[in-house]
């Protein structure tokens, strides 16, 4: 293998070991095979360094404050941000200098660890920062904090119609449309099929809204269903499973609404998915100081503090950027502290899809209530005359059980390519069912 003019350590950690264990031997690296894959990129590195090769690195930043020395780590999302031998130290003057902050994301020039006779270095270092977020380092100290532009009700619409025999997505986008900055909640009992539903959201958005920066974030979760979520979503997916630490959980958690903070400053959109907000909230139960009061079900009154700053982070900018948070909450799990985690989350989203036992234990899928699933100042997203549909149809389905609601819906909704054609083909049959009435009014007559 041809020795290359640069080495980026990201892409190093994306190759092959067979190929790894060729560049190596290009390198004149021995015995590659007895090396693990973290060993062996580090030992190319140090190589490819002496021959005074520039190396690259790449990563989100998490600062550490350890007595107010305050340095940090470059942490990668191959590992979920976990802490990891490949991290690459970041000094305190760096991020003093240009006003780096957790979550941004840092690339530049990097060296491998030293070794010495007195002191063995375990990280990777930055030597000189290239990009921040993309963008030159220096433009980050003009950019506006996220906490200081005014927030506004969402006014575009993210439409997640994607598939015409994917109902949810269909009837969110009329019943609880969800926009840029929209602080949603998914209020589901179990088995009801909220990460299937969350999975759809995701591919309705990456469909029709290539322009959204899209992070999947799955707290205590099953392995399987992270590796599902994975295969079935295109953007991010960061992930701590069910068998790790509620400390974990917590970090986790914390670095994706940093760096979703951080790309909103540079005023993208980006949208979360979480699942889920009750899992979270137990986690910091279980890791918060303890205030002394104690909530309902065991939970501690400061357990809920973080969980909802996270929630709260969802907003729409007037200035340009957005920050949207679809949340799932878990009810009817018999448990008193779930139900005071969902009571303490109430009334805070400006949108919310409630998922039904009744249709679960029916099997009529999706489970969504039309009746109690609504958004906010729905009308600045979906338009007067679509409106108007919706409120028709609203009206229409209130007077059906919710069984029968949805099974109408479906129905109507098969027989129809996307949602225009289904509104248009419902008013021409309100009308031509008006006219027979009309008709048959005067026959009686």
């Amino acid at each position: 293998m041809k020795i290359m003019e640069s080495l980026d350590i990201s892409k190093l950690q994306d190759m092959e070991f067979s190929a790894l264990n060729t560049m190596a031997e290009s390198y004149g690296i021995e015995d590659s095979n007895g090396f693990r894959k973290d060993e062996l990129i580090t030992r190319i590195l140090q190589e490819a360094s002496e021959q005074n090769i520039p190396l690259h690195g790449k990563g989100v930043l998490q600062i550490l404050d350890d007595q107010n020395q305050n340095y940090g780590f470059l942490r990668s999302p191959r590992s979920n941000y976990l802490q990891s031998d490949e991290d690459i130290y970041v000094s305190s003057s760096q991020i003093r200098l240009f006003g780096l902050q957790t979550g941004h994301v840092v690339e530049g020039l990097i060296r491998p660890p030293k070794k010495s006779e007195n002191k063995t270095e375990r990280y990777f270092a930055l030597l000189q920062i290239e990009k921040v977020n993309g963008e030159p380092p220096e433009l980050v100290k003009t950019r506006t904090p996220f906490d200081n532009p005014m927030p506004v009700f969402p006014y575009e619409q993210l439409k997640i119609e994607h598939n015409p025999s994917e109902f949810g997505t269909r009837i969110i986008d009329l019943m609880a449309p969800i926009g840029k900055g929209q602080r949603g909640l998914i209020v589901a009992p179990p088995f009801s099929g909220k990460t299937t539903l969350l999975k759809n959201i995701a591919c309705g958005i990456e469909a029709n809204h290539p322009e959204v920066s899209l992070i999947f974030l799955l707290i205590d979760e099953r392995p399987e269903e992270v590796t599902d979520v994975i295969r079935t979503v295109k953007g991010e997916v960061i992930s701590s499973t069910f068998d790790e630490h509620p400390e974990r959980h917590v970090q986790v958690a914390e670095m994706a609404i940093e760096k979703a903070k951080r790309m909103v400053e540079c005023g993208q959109d980006v949208v979360i998915l979480l699942d889920s907000m009750t899992r979270l909230a137990r986690a910091h139960n279980m890791t918060a100081p303890h205030s002394g009061r104690t909530l309902s079900g065991g939970l501690d009154a400061m357990a809920i503090v973080q969980p909802r700053k996270f929630c709260g982070a969802a907003r729409k900018f007037e200035e340009g950027g957005s920050l949207t948070i679809i949340a799932s909450v878990l009810v009817d799990t018999e448990s008193r502290s779930d139900t005071h985690i969902y009571e303490e989350f109430k009334g805070t989203a400006n949108m919310e899809i409630h998922m039904d036992r009744t249709l679960l234990e029916l099997r009529i899928f999706p489970t969504i209530n039309i009746e109690k699933s609504k958004t906010r100042r729905e009308e600045l997203l979906l338009g007067t005359d679509v409106l108007n549909k919706v409120w028709i149809l609203r009206k229409l389905t209130s007077q059906m059980s919710i069984a029968d609601s949805m099974q109408f819906l479906i129905k109507h909704l098969g027989q129809t390519k996307s949602n225009e054609e289904f509104l248009e083909k419902m008013v021409e049959d309100a009308a031509q069912t008006g006219k027979q009435r009309a008709q048959s009014t005067r026959t009686g007559k």
